[in-house]
């Protein structure tokens, strides 16, 4: 069997692929939510919002930009900021074009507009080709509408919750982002980026413009990551 057969996609790989990632996608909704109701406080319309999530389908990155949301937006601020918060995804892209360089340009490309960490994850597992694929396709499509889901019911009750932080919304991006630092590397050299982007960020919000923390500890924990060794040079 060649590779270009074992990467043909067929609607049974996307259903299989859906069903995997159902599970996971259902937490999603949690995490849709907040963002909903965290836009709307933030002033933007329940359009806006579901516009944002249905286009960029990036948690993280919307988020921080909500930051920087208000009358006057700070372009090349926000570009930035959402250009540092996506730059794994060039990895994560990189690791898996083994899978996918013996399609067509168009379906490659098209194959990745729903790439996020937990479907690039269980997708890196194992499998054929045509496996990975739908699990990356369908597992997409599993966490982008829970995610529209989620941001939707954000959107709907969030006009009456005056005070998100009284039901813990204003917590859940902190605690995804702690779960992120403590739950997936057990290696302790992964504190050395944490903390410095923690500590630069705070000695951003003391010294430098509104919103420039976001983009300065995103900035120094990115470099220290990059100036980290390796396993295999700390091992040699």
């Amino acid at each position: 069997m060649t590779l270009e057969h074992d990467s043909r996609l067929t609607l049974g790989h996307l259903v299989s692929g859906f069903r995997r990632m159902a599970p996971l996608s259902l937490f999603v909704i949690v995490f849709g939510l907040a963002f909903g109701v965290a836009a709307l406080q933030q002033g933007l319309s329940g359009l806006e919002t579901m516009m944002m999530s249905g286009l960029v389908f990036a948690g993280a990155a919307q988020f921080a930009t909500l930051e920087l949301w208000g009358e006057t937006i700070p372009l090349l601020p926000l570009i930035a900021i959402t250009l540092a918060i996506n730059a794994r995804h060039l990895l994560m892209g990189a690791a898996f074009y083994p899978h996918l360089r013996e399609l067509p340009a168009g379906r490659r490309y098209a194959s990745l507009i729903l790439l996020s960490d937990a479907n690039w994850a269980m997708a890196m597992t194992g499998g054929s080709n045509a496996a990975r694929l739908g699990i990356l396709v369908g597992g997409g499509i599993a966490l982008w509408s829970t995610w529209m889901i989620g941001t939707g019911l954000g959107v709907v009750f969030g006009s009456g919750i005056n005070e998100p932080e009284s039901f813990g919304l204003d917590a859940i991006m902190g605690c995804f982002l702690l779960a992120m630092l403590v739950g997936d590397k057990r290696d302790l050299s992964v504190l050395l980026p944490w903390g410095a982007a923690a500590l630069a960020a705070l000695a951003a919000m003391a010294w430098l413009p509104p919103h420039a923390h976001v983009i300065v500890g995103a900035l120094a924990g990115g470099v220290v990551g990059l100036l980290l060794p390796s396993r295999q040079e700390s091992r040699a």
